[in-house]
C-alpha cells in the first residue's frame, strides 16, 4: 500500500520562516550590540597622566611633541558597535588617561551637532535607546578637564562626517559652539607653541574655510582620505597646509601586518618641527567594506607598547587606547 506524502501547511512553512527570520535577529543582535559590550581595556591608570605636559617645556610648538591621540574618539558608544566601536573609554577619561589629540567626527541635527562615525550616531549610553551624544556633551568634559589641569591642552581635531550642508554653514554653527565658551579655546592658523596653548582646545579642522572664517575657522589639518588597498607599500604622504607641511599615515584599509609596516615607516619618517607636522594613525579596520578594529587593535596596540619612540615619532592615533598607551607615547618627551 503507498504512503500518501503529507503536505507541509502554510501556517508550518510561515512559523518556520518567522523562526528563521527571529534567528537571524538575535545572532545580529549579539554582533552588532552584546559582542562590543565586553571589548573593554583593564581600567588600568597610570600616575601623572592628567598632567604630563606640566613637565614639557612650553617654548615648543605642538608638532614638535609625541602626542598620544584617539581615532574616533567618542565611539564608546555607538551604533553597530561591531563595525564601528574604537574607543572603550569617555572623553573625559581619554584625556586623564593622557591622550590630548581627539578625533572628533560631526554631523548636523538642525541647529546643534551630534557626534557621528561615518552614518552610526554616537550614543550617550550601552543601550540601543540610549540618546545621541552632542558636541556641548563632549566639550563640557574637555572644559572641566582643562580647568582642572591648566597645564594642559587639547588638540580637538574636527571632521564633517555626515550631512548634506554646506560646510559654510557648518563652520557656522561650529563657531556658534566655540562663542559660548570663547575663553576655552585657541583659534590659530599657525602651529601653536605648547605655552600658547595650555589650558584650552585647539581647533584642527578637517575641511576647507568655505565660510572664510581665516584665523577664527582653525588650524588647517588637511589631508587626502588614504582608504584604499590596492598598493600594500603606501604609508606616509605630505600635504601643504598654509603655514606648515603635514605628514600623515592613516592607512586604515590595511590589514594587520601591513598596517604595522606602514605605521613604522611613519615613524622613519619623523621628526616633526614648527614647519612640519607628523600624524602615525595605528587604527585600522583591514581590507573588508566593514570591518571589526577590536580585533585589528589587540595585536597592535601591544606592538606598540614595544616599540622604541622618541620625542619626535609625532601624534600618534589608536584604536581602543589605553593609558599605558598613552603613557608609552608621551613619555618619549621626557
Amino acid at each position: 500500500m503507498t504512503q500518501t506524502k503529507r503536505k507541509r501547511s502554510p501556517a508550518r512553512t510561515l512559523l518556520r520562516i518567522l523562526l528563521a527570520l527571529l534567528a537571524l535577529l538575535v545572532l545580529a543582535a549579539l554582533v552588532m550590540w552584546i559582542i562590543p559590550l565586553t571589548e573593554r581595556d583593564s581600567g588600568e591608570t597610570v600616575s601623572g597622566s592628567a598632567d604630563w605636559m606640566a613637565q614639557i617645556d612650553g617654548s615648543l610648538t605642538l608638532s614638535e611633541l609625541a602626542i598620544p591621540g584617539t581615532h574616533d574618539s567618542a565611539t564608546q558608544y555607538v551604533q553597530l558597535g561591531f563595525f564601528s566601536k574604537c574607543q572603550t573609554k569617555d572623553i573625559r577619561a581619554q584625556l586623564d588617561a593622557g591622550f590630548r589629540y581627539l578625533d572628533i567626527r560631526l554631523g548636523a541635527d538642525g541647529s546643534r551637532l551630534k557626534l557621528m562615525h561615518g552614518f552610526t550616531s554616537c550614543k550617550t549610553g550601552a543601550m540601543p535607546w540610549s540618546p545621541s551624544l552632542y558636541l556641548e556633551d563632549v566639550l563640557e568634559q574637555c572644559y572641566a578637564f582643562l580647568r582642572e589641569h591648566p597645564t594642559e591642552t587639547v588638540l580637538f581635531a574636527v571632521k564633517q562626517e555626515h550631512g548634506d550642508e554646506r560646510v559654510a554653514d557648518f563652520q557656522t554653527l561650529l563657531r556658534d559652539y566655540i562663542h559660548r565658551d570663547a575663553d576655552m579655546w585657541l583659534l590659530t592658523d599657525e602651529m601653536p607653541t605648547l605655552d600658547e596653548a595650555r589650558g584650552k582646545l585647539v581647533l584642527l579642522r578637517r575641511y576647507a574655510d568655505e565660510g572664510s572664517f581665516g584665523i577664527d575657522g582653525g588650524l588647517a589639518l588637511i589631508w587626502q582620505d588614504q582608504g584604499g588597498y590596492e598598493n600594500f607599500a603606501l604609508n606616509t604622504v605630505s600635504s601643504d597646509n598654509g603655514s606648515y607641511t603635514l605628514w600623515v599615515q592613516d592607512r586604515f584599509e590595511y590589514d594587520t601586518e601591513h598596517k604595522w609596516t606602514a605605521f613604522l615607516g611613519g615613524l622613519r619618517t619623523a621628526p616633526g618641527t614648527s614647519e612640519e607636522c607628523y600624524i602615525n594613525f595605528l587604527s585600522t579596520k583591514g581590507t573588508a567594506a566593514y570591518g571589526h578594529p577590536y580585533s585589528f587593535a589587540k595585536t597592535l596596540n601591544a606592538r606598540l607598547l614595544d616599540q622604541p619612540l622618541t620625542q619626535g615619532s609625532g601624534w600618534i592615533i589608536v584604536d581602543f587606547g589605553t593609558a599605558p598607551l598613552a603613557e608609552h607615547v608621551y613619555s618619549a618627551n621626557f
